[in-house]
């Protein structure tokens, strides 16, 4: 396989407006927890100095589309773990992992939502070359 189609310089990519509209209006998120100064979605979000990993999730409706690469398992984990009200991510459809498996495949409480197509982050010149799943951790 190509890994440049895996690869990306980039990790911090924004979600389309249009697909966070909708989940925001169904859940009201309070903070985004994987944003930065130029891509946040809320007015309450935290940085990569700030390490959502490290904050309280307890009681946050949570947006989340997490860092591509290697830390988007640790952001699952933490959804999973959290006490949060609600956690939202927008992640790689990629159930062979051992993060889906461990975190969201058959787990209570736990909802895929498929995305059909292939998600166009903005400034992204081309959609993302993988499926992407919304996943909710209630």
């Amino acid at each position: 396989m190509n890994d440049a189609l895996l690869s990306s310089v980039r990790m911090d990519w924004q979600t389309p407006p249009q697909l966070f509209a909708g989940l925001h209006a169904e859940f009201g998120f309070s903070i985004d927890a994987a944003a930065s100064v130029s891509n946040a979605l809320l007015p309450r979000y935290w940085t990569e100095a700030d390490d959502a990993l490290a904050q309280d999730w307890t009681g946050e409706r949570v947006w989340c589309n997490p860092p591509y690469g290697r830390a988007g398992g640790k952001f699952i984990r933490k959804a999973a773990e959290h006490r949060a009200e609600v956690a939202v991510l927008l992640i790689p459809a990629r159930p062979d992992t051992a993060a889906w498996h461990d975190c969201i495949l058959d787990k209570p409480n736990v909802e895929v939502r498929f995305l059909r197509g292939r998600v166009q982050f903005v400034g992204a010149a081309h959609p993302a070359p993988f499926p992407s799943a919304v996943v909710v951790f209630r």
